[in-house]
């Protein structure tokens, strides 16, 4: 087991029992007490020539379980590190204030749509105006809810080309040296969220926070008009491949990885955080159980949430422009990226278990599969078959 795991294995029965929780979320915390144990079946892994066996238990392949998103992970930065154009890429970061965390909380399926719209439309709008670039970009955007210590924390990760294609159906590159002025960027986000967000609560389309009125939502919305939002936009990358490895990290795994965790009691979880207010310094956090399993769960999409988004170029229905400014680059069209193998993903990471037979060299095998609660019957009878061979 990993750290994570024991927390949920070891208290979330309890935990359960005295507080509310969302459908898919108890199903994300069954999935990580559960995964790679016996109690999702699995099959046996073996040598081609009968010299060596090992029983394999079955992942959850939950998108929130920190222990089986690996191969996952890997599989979506080859895919991107495949379409990503050879161009100056920018990271831009939009945030949502801490003031809305309650009507996040209450429609979030709804918040994100709009976070994403108009995000998207925020860029896009200024990169298409001839003063700024002249041209249609692509960029995959990422949802994050989280921040370092697990808070509650909106806000979307955008990878974003330096340049586009015209009307016209040329690759055109910017030439100012940056994407688009921040100020005016983020006046123009925060303005296009809270219109939209006003007349969906207008409409009553969105649920309101308990003992606040209508009017009490109108006012909040309204007085977020004059303050500061935070929308960052990076130097320029000479290519994107830093910015997905990195956007590939919180794709699947949920809000926190196993290697912060620096130890695991009854009494508390400690974990290390970058604190962004003082420059980024590593820090320890200390939480109860409790208080870690909430803020872990805080962070589990609703199903069927899209968190991985892509528009313009890098959108699934612009393939043909997409290889159209791939070849003005000088680069080849996009080509399917191969599955990873388990035993190549192994090796490439130093997992410490036999990824070939210790006798013959031989990669193994997938052999028989069994179900939940079969597992001591499996190795009864493949320890039978393990002495008749040797007799």
């Amino acid at each position: 087991m990993t750290a994570i795991q024991d927390v949920f294995t070891d208290h979330y029965r309890k935990y359960e029992q005295n507080n509310l929780i969302a459908e898919h979320a108890r199903k994300a915390a069954w999935s990580m007490i559960n995964c790679q144990t016996s109690a999702l079946g699995g099959h046996v892994q073996k040598c081609p020539d009968g010299h060596y066996h090992r029983i394999w238990y079955n992942s959850c392949k939950h998108r929130s379980c920190p222990q089986c998103s690996g191969i996952q992970k890997q599989e979506w930065i080859n895919k991107q590190l495949e379409r990503v154009l050879d161009t100056d890429h920018y990271h831009v970061i939009f945030t949502l204030p801490h003031v809305l965390n309650e009507l996040w909380m209450l429609n979030s399926r709804k918040m994100t749509g709009l976070l994403f719209k108009c995000a998207k439309n925020s860029l896009f709008g200024m990169l298409e105006n001839e003063k700024f670039l002249g041209a249609n970009p692509g960029m995959i955007a990422t949802l994050q809810t989280w921040g370092e210590t697990l808070i509650l924390h909106p806000h979307l990760h955008c990878l974003v080309t330096g340049g586009g294609m015209t009307a016209k159906g040329e690759w055109k590159a910017g030439k100012k040296g940056y994407l688009v002025p921040v100020t005016v960027l983020t006046k123009i986000f925060r303005g296009k969220f809270l219109d939209r967000l006003h007349n969906l609560v207008y409409k009553g389309e969105i649920k309101k926070p308990e003992g606040m009125s209508y009017s009490q939502v109108h006012n909040m919305l309204r007085k977020l008009r004059i303050k500061k939002w935070n929308v960052y936009v990076c130097k320029k990358y000479a290519y994107g491949e830093g910015v997905i490895k990195y956007l590939g990290n919180y794709i699947k795994g949920g809000p926190i990885s196993n290697k912060r965790i620096i130890s695991y009691n009854d009494k508390e979880v400690k974990f290390y955080y970058k604190d962004n207010k003082n420059r980024g310094k590593k820090e320890v956090m200390r939480l109860s159980p409790q208080e870690f399993m909430r803020r872990f769960l805080l962070h589990v999409p609703k199903p069927r949430l899209q968190v991985v988004r892509y528009y313009g170029l890098y959108a699934s229905c612009k393939r043909e422009e997409l290889n159209q400014c791939r070849k003005e680059l000088g680069q080849a069209e996009v080509k399917e990226v191969e599955k990873i193998e388990w035993q190549e993903y192994c090796k490439e990471r130093g997992v410490d278990h036999p990824e070939s037979c210790p006798v013959c060299g031989k990669e193994l095998i997938k052999g028989r599969k069994f179900k939940p609660g079969e597992a001591m019957l499996i190795r009864l009878k493949l320890n039978i078959d393990e002495r008749k061979r040797l007799a």
